[in-house]
């Protein structure tokens, strides 16, 4: 076989030129159909939920300190263990505050005694002067002195309750029952007074801290129910409120604390620091049905659309759509869609009207569309 010039052979000439010669006649070359990842619209209630990420929480979380400075000799608990009110947690070195509290006891005894002797001298003065064998002046200077002993009897009594009290300052008790969540010092270590030793979580409920975003602050209101899901359970939905909003923001992240509340069962199902995610209805939005954010197309009109897959040609029409709130991943179809569509997922702009496709799922399995059966004919 003879070789052109360029040594190409001519039968590989003639593959090359026939395409460009079947497109000089006007005939497209044929399209392959492009895959695309479907979904069907699912219920409204996920998209109708705003979530927040949240870590549960005591109700009542406070740090535990001494109301006296001194050295920590004992301490009876670790971090993680459950305590009953009452309990002795830690105990300062109370030698100093016995001696205190005897030193005060003795001065309390010296004015007891004190104020019982002016009394006696005040009782004679006052006989005498009844008898006008002392002066009014000398009743009026002993009457002074009972005062001034009765004065000093009082004093003393108060501080040595003081010192009483203070002598009992160096036992560390727990307010409340609930769990120790950490410690903060150890035996034999010298804390001041309102040092914290540890932290105690009350057993009185359990809540979730979220921070709500400042643009939509007015959606939330004390009392709104929500549902809370722990991360470690998904899918199983606790029921919870909204207890508490701060009145302000947040100066660096712009976001408001918030407290959901916990009660009953729900409460006793969580485990402090579990992290959790609170939902939100959205009123008015839960009955539509949702499709991914990444969905939406905008359309011709310049509305709102999607790409729906005609189960008969398998090719794409775009459909306009009313959509509601948007969510964090998915966006309400207030109406355009049905429930049994399929609707392109990703990659919209990449596609054209009347295009035919090849649909898959996110397992990337290929998704045979099924036509709506027709309306049976009325029996004659």
């Amino acid at each position: 076989m003879a070789l052109p010039r360029s040594g190409i052979p001519l039968l590989v000439l003639a593959a090359l030129v026939a395409p460009l010669a079947a497109c000089g006649r006007g005939e497209a070359p044929v399209e392959a159909p492009r895959p695309v990842l479907v979904v069907q619209p699912s219920g409204g209630a996920e998209a109708a939920l705003s979530a927040y990420a949240g870590e549960i929480r005591a109700r009542e979380e406070s740090p535990l300190a001494f109301r006296i400075g001194g050295k920590l000799v004992k301490r009876n608990v670790d971090a993680g263990a459950h305590v009953r009110g009452g309990e002795v947690l830690a105990e300062l070195d109370p030698d100093d505050q016995r001696l205190q509290a005897q030193a005060a006891q003795a001065q309390l005894a010296a004015a007891e005694a004190e104020l019982k002797r002016t009394t006696a001298d005040r009782a004679r003065f006052q006989a005498l002067a009844k008898d006008q064998l002392v002066s009014r002046s000398a009743l009026d200077a002993q009457t002074a002195a009972w005062r001034a002993a009765d004065e000093q009897a009082r004093a003393a009594r108060a501080q040595s309750d003081v010192a009483r009290n203070q002598a009992a300052y160096s036992q560390l008790r727990a307010p409340r029952d609930g769990v120790v969540t950490s410690r903060q010092a150890e035996a034999g270590q010298v804390v001041a007074a309102g040092q914290a030793i540890f932290t105690l979580a009350g057993d009185d409920g359990r809540e979730v801290a979220i921070a709500l975003p400042e643009a939509r602050i007015r959606d939330f209101s004390i009392g709104q129910p929500v549902f809370v899901e722990l991360w470690s359970a998904p899918g199983q939905r606790l029921p919870g409120t909204i207890r508490e909003i701060a009145a302000a923001a947040d100066a660096q992240a712009r976001t408001y604390a918030a407290r959901v509340e916990l009660e009953g069962d729900a409460a006793r199902a969580v485990e402090l620091g579990q992290s959790a995610r609170v939902y939100v209805p959205r009123n008015g939005e839960l009955a539509a049905l949702s499709v991914p954010l990444s969905a939406l197309q905008r359309g011709a009109d310049g509305r709102s659309a999607v790409w729906v897959v005609d189960p008969a040609t398998r090719t794409l029409k775009s459909v306009a759509v009313t959509l509601g709130t948007l969510g964090d991943t998915h966006v309400p179809v207030l109406s355009g869609l049905a429930a049994g569509d399929w609707v392109v997922a990703a990659g919209g702009h990449l596609l054209r009207e009347g295009q035919e496709v090849a649909p898959v799922d996110r397992q990337n399995r290929p998704v045979e569309p099924v036509s709506p059966k027709p309306k049976s004919e009325p029996v004659q």
